[in-house]
């Protein structure tokens, strides 16, 4: 039998094929870590394994905003301490991650699950913005804390005009940090200085 690029046995080729589907790993990192695998005891491995499997198939969504959660409702959502009508919209999970790491951030999220960018095919209804619509006449303010660029300008501008008539206030962060900046990518200090100094949106 040939073996894919010379490799010694079909299921290390396989694993290879399988690690380097992810992002950012290329094919000679996917088969550092799958010999490194190799090196481990079956338990370590298994383990990995056993924890991948169950993220993919026990994780769910925040029915109320879209965060990561191991129940119906996350931690955030169900803290009586946070401020429930301060809803801060982003782009993805991660963003609600680098904003938590500041510390400077006591309200609730909503998750849209993307930006509205028609070069990737994607629209308001692909977003969870019904949702966040749903959400705000209970809120009383509504940050905008999407990226800078021309589609989360766009994204927050088609948000703006979807609830500007309910009266919330609606601001936006701070400019603290650079045009097409992620949120993912800004030190804490910056993004928490943006957070607390935001400004009222301004369409």
């Amino acid at each position: 039998m040939a073996y894919k690029e010379n490799y010694p046995s079909e299921l290390l080729s396989t694993a290879v094929e399988a690690i380097s589907s992810l992002p950012g790993v290329g094919r000679r990192s996917a088969l550092r870590l799958a010999l490194h695998l190799l090196r481990q005891s079956p338990d370590r491995v298994h383990h990995i394994t056993d924890s991948i499997n169950n993220l993919r198939d026990n994780v769910c969504y925040c029915s109320r905003c879209r965060m990561i959660s191991d129940s119906d409702i996350c931690s955030i959502c169900a803290d009586t301490k946070r401020d429930q009508g301060t809803i801060c919209v982003v782009e993805s999970v991660r963003d609600v991650m680098s904003i938590e790491a500041t510390g400077q951030y006591h309200g609730v999220y909503h998750v849209l699950g993307g930006i509205i960018s028609p070069i990737a095919g994607t629209g308001p209804s692909d977003l969870t913005i019904s949702e966040l619509v749903a959400r705000v006449p209970q809120a009383h303010e509504v940050i905008l804390a999407l990226p800078g660029d021309v589609e989360g300008e766009t994204t927050a501008f088609y948000i703006y005009r979807q609830i500007e008539s309910s009266g919330v206030t609606v601001s936006s962060l701070a400019r603290g940090l650079g045009f097409g900046d992620a949120l993912e990518y800004a030190d804490s200090i910056t993004l928490g200085r943006s957070i607390v100094n935001r400004q009222i949106f301004k369409p």
